[in-house]
């Protein structure tokens, strides 16, 4: 099976002017086909905190086969896209897959909806830390404000920061921020460069020679150029293109 087509600008030339954005070639568009649609109940609704504090409502489901795989969840956006599908705990909700990728709630069959369902009250409190959540007025995400203390966040950053798009610290893996934050050892991205070996070797699963290979690690991470590290330490709206265009423009921290 194909999901789709992609059309393109076939003289060269033209496809020079057009050029590049960050993710894709201007010169190109691909038309997907109509997705297959199936239809599940909605078992709860979760909240996920991203790295900049955004709230992610999550809808789980009563596992279903969708597309070669078994669809569970659900990305719910945000509390305008659950006002506006008016999704409630107990629906019968319409999946279908994004891209035949993504799976997400297309709309919900009111038919099979019981008398006694109650309208999606969104969360007012982060479910991490329990802060009160903000929302900034013409923006559809909630967010919570506590960006030094919320776990998620925090480790978020972390782990935005040794990516390999920003700061590549191979050995400081999802698995190995977690245990060093748990630790105490990291608190935020400035905590990196400070870890030593004798704080490593204590660890669980932490042998000389992983201790030895993240410190080396860490120590390569400061020859990167300024453009990453702008990258990295997560300014909200700074992606890779914005963070080398400023740092084209102003050289240094």
């Amino acid at each position: 099976d194909i999901d789709g087509i992609v059309i393109k600008v076939n003289n060269y030339k033209q496809q020079l002017q057009l050029g590049f954005t960050a993710k894709s070639p201007r010169w190109a568009i691909a038309y997907k086909y109509k997705a297959e649609q199936v239809s599940t109940q909605l078992v709860s609704i979760a909240y996920q905190v991203g790295r900049t504090g955004a709230i992610t409502p999550v809808a789980n489901l009563a596992p279903i086969a969708l597309g070669g795989t078994t669809v569970k969840r659900a990305s719910l956006h945000n509390a305008d896209i659950i006002e506006k599908l008016d999704v409630r705990l107990g629906d019968f909700v319409f999946i279908e897959k994004g891209g035949e990728i993504i799976p997400k709630i297309i709309g919900v069959d009111i038919t099979k909806r019981k008398p006694d369902s109650i309208k999606t009250i969104y969360i007012t409190h982060c479910p991490e830390c329990d802060s009160k959540l903000y929302r900034n007025e013409g923006e559809a995400n909630h967010f919570c404000p506590n960006d030094l203390e919320c776990p998620p966040q925090v480790k978020g950053k972390i782990e935005h920061f040794v990516s390999r798009k920003a700061m590549n610290i191979d050995s400081l893996g999802g698995e190995t921020i977690v245990q060093l934050y748990n630790a105490k050892i990291l608190n935020n991205i400035a905590d990196i460069y400070t870890i030593s070996k004798e704080q490593l070797l204590p660890l669980e699963r932490m042998a000389e020679k992983s201790a030895t290979n993240l410190i080396a690690g860490i120590e390569a991470s400061k020859k990167v150029p300024f453009e990453r590290v702008l990258y990295a330490i997560g300014i909200r709206h700074v992606g890779e293109t914005t963070a080398k265009k400023i740092a084209k423009k102003v050289k240094t921290l």
